[in-house]
């Protein structure tokens, strides 16, 4: 890709991010979107391959979606309260329709099925970005739109994202798709809290940006496209696979790693607001991503692929490691001592 066109595919990206998260008029943010949406398209076909082609056909066609239903939504809005100001949502059918708009955009259950697929048509640092920054613009408006959105339907597409997202993980060999489908998992989770106490969202959306972006630097530094390439990973750089291997358990939600301080801030509000049931429901969902999980990092660390035939392995790698792999892998697994001051940024 032309160095140039990269720079401003990256540039419009990070503007596009900033009008959306910025701005508290409708029509601002819904350009901002667009910007995104425009900027990501040449990040994800640079490979001209086909299934890169079909990738960002899909994104481009399911984006365009959500960009109308929201415009439609905040032009109903407009029309019955004769206000733009985001804060100010109060029909309910705006209100409904923001609420699909932006699963769209985010990838939320019955809305995944574009996901998984984009990912698996892109290369790691595009999934990096469609993982991790394009979702900051939808959570932002989820964020402040959160008082007048629907609990109810909230709750059933959390819990139904982090059981698809969990359950659809099982059976993947590819770890983009099982990135993806992870991805699916926490938003559930971050869905969950919307009504109660947003700033939860927010942390949550944080802290899993860092874990993700840890282990989507370290899957590109290995050059790891799939588990049986994965139980090689070892012979390249040891010392990052433990590293993965404690990334990967923090992503999970075990103790003591950064992980597992929004999950628990999340179970300890929805305890606090009598819903015991939801929050049981979706702790138990939690196990099925810790399965997938725990065998990425039994594949990383503890298994030999098989010999049937004689092939040449690669011993370390010649690819240098990026600063932010030790930067986001510092934070992902050292984070819950500091949880106070964590949760001081909300």
């Amino acid at each position: 890709m032309n160095p140039q066109a990269k720079l401003i595919s990256t540039m419009s990206l990070l503007l596009g991010t900033s009008i959306t998260i910025s701005s508290n008029h409708w029509m601002t943010a819904w350009i901002g979107l667009e910007i995104n949406t425009l900027a990501i398209l040449p990040l994800i076909s640079k490979t001209h391959h086909p299934r890169a082609i079909e990738a960002s056909t899909k994104y481009f066609l399911t984006q365009a979606t959500a960009s109308t239903l929201l415009l439609f939504a905040s032009m109903t809005n407009a029309w019955f309260s004769g206000q733009w100001d985001i804060t100010q949502l109060t029909h309910p059918m705006s209100c409904m329709l923001l609420t699909i708009a932006i699963s769209i955009k985010l990838g939320l259950v019955p809305f995944h099925f574009w996901f998984p697929e984009v990912l698996q048509g892109s290369t790691m640092t595009t999934c990096l970005l469609l993982a991790t920054i394009m979702k900051f613009p939808p959570i932002t408006l989820f964020y402040l739109t959160s008082p007048s959105l629907n609990s109810t339907l909230l709750t059933l597409m959390a819990i139904t994202s982090a059981a698809l997202g969990g359950w659809m993980g099982l059976n993947q060999t590819q770890t983009r798709k099982v990135l993806a489908f992870s991805s699916i998992a926490h938003l559930g989770w971050m869905t969950i809290i919307l009504n109660y106490d947003p700033n939860l969202t927010l942390i949550t959306f944080y802290l899993y940006t860092v874990t993700t972006s840890a282990i989507f630097l370290i899957l590109n530094t290995t050059n790891t496209l799939k588990l049986s390439t994965v139980m090689t990973t070892w012979t390249k750089i040891p010392p990052l696979v433990t590293i993965f291997m404690l990334a990967l358990l923090s992503l999970a939600g075990l103790p003591p790693l950064t992980g597992f301080l929004p999950k628990w801030l999340i179970i300890q509000e929805l305890t606090k607001q009598e819903l015991t049931a939801t929050a049981t429901a979706i702790s138990l969902l939690s196990l099925l991503g810790l399965f997938f999980y725990l065998r990425l990092a039994y594949c990383a660390t503890i298994t030999l692929p098989p010999n049937f035939t004689n092939y040449m392995k690669q011993w370390q790698t010649n690819k240098p490691t990026n600063p932010l792999t030790t930067i986001f892998t510092s934070l992902s697994i050292t984070l819950l001592p500091l949880s106070p001051m964590v949760l001081t940024i909300s």
